[in-house]
């Protein structure tokens, strides 16, 4: 037991001490994240710009901003159906491209889709869509779900939640998990790409179309799930991922699933959480610094002139 005890200990002092030690080796220039138009983050399920003081976006805005770009973080519903969310996004990226005439829109999750959304309606706001863990072709959890009698429980649960969370990071949205659970199964998934096929992969796990309408796409995804042993959310997604059966995943979203435009990489050791650097900066100790795969893609975004 002392072992375990101090072996729990070693980790936790290395994965929060390494990162803000590394300050003094940081070669890092200061302009390497300063894109030409803003990135704008997009949350997704059960989401938020900031709760209680900490960020769904776990230290990414800061540490984008500290190398040079402009970061924006919106707020749509935590729980309502792609289109919805889409339509809550649509005047948040209306106003701040009025500023810089168009945005890099960055979505986790169910986040991706709703970015694919303002691209689809309105392609001459934005520069480009990057998915993050997103279920392009739907996930089997929510496929599980919907429709089957456990979905009223889920519901009433879920709506709850999402209003708790709604209210407390100041959103003033209506929730509705049934609609986003509908979004998210293959069938939803499905439709939504029918009427947004841009950057879709044509077969079952390759690379979509790597621009569109003056539009690039990127993706990238993991495929961990049990990933830090002081994390408890991975206990959750651990639950989940049992869903996927033998299929690859991050506890929420199968790895083809998060296959959309330019896939980067689609096999991060990270977990849906992990992706955003959550829960509260705890990550594998033996995959890249989530912060740092962002810090990457903008620096990406900015040596192709976006």
């Amino acid at each position: 037991m002392k072992l375990w005890i101090k072996a729990m200990a070693l980790t936790l002092a290395v994965a929060w001490s390494a990162p803000s030690a590394a300050w003094w080796w940081d070669s890092t220039p200061s302009n390497y994240t300063d894109t030409r138009y803003p990135i704008v983050l997009v949350h997704g399920m059960f989401g938020f710009d900031s709760l209680a003081g900490v960020d769904y976006w776990y230290g990414v805005a800061e540490d984008l901003r500290k190398y040079g770009a402009d970061v924006y973080t919106t707020q749509v519903p935590a729980l309502d159906s792609t289109i919805a969310r889409g339509e809550a996004l649509l005047p948040q990226v209306q106003a701040i491209a009025a500023v810089y005439g168009k945005v890099n829109l960055i979505g986790h999750s169910h986040g991706g889709p709703t970015a694919r959304y303002i691209a689809r309606v309105r392609p001459d706001l934005v520069a480009s869509v990057t998915s993050v863990g997103s279920p392009h072709k739907g996930s089997p959890v929510a496929d599980l779900i919907y429709g089957s009698p456990a979905e009223s429980l889920a519901a009433s649960l879920g709506n709850a939640l999402g209003g708790l969370i709604d209210l407390l990071s100041g959103g003033g949205y209506n929730q509705d998990l049934r609609s986003s659970l509908r979004s998210l199964t293959t069938q939803g998934s499905a439709e939504f790409n029918r009427f947004a096929p841009a950057g879709m992969p044509t077969t079952s796990c390759g690379e979509g179309a790597h621009s569109a309408n003056g539009v690039r796409f990127y993706s990238w995804g993991g495929t961990g799930v049990l990933t830090n042993v002081l994390d408890p959310s991975d206990a959750l997604l651990g639950t989940t991922s049992l869903a996927f059966g033998f299929s690859q995943n991050d506890g929420l979203v199968g790895r083809c699933s998060n296959h959309f435009g330019k896939v980067i990489r689609d096999n991060y050791f990270m977990n849906h959480l992990d992706e955003v650097n959550q829960a509260l900066g705890l990550h594998s100790l033996f995959e890249t610094d989530p912060k740092s795969v962002f810090k990457q893609h903008a620096n990406r975004l900015r040596n192709v002139g976006l």
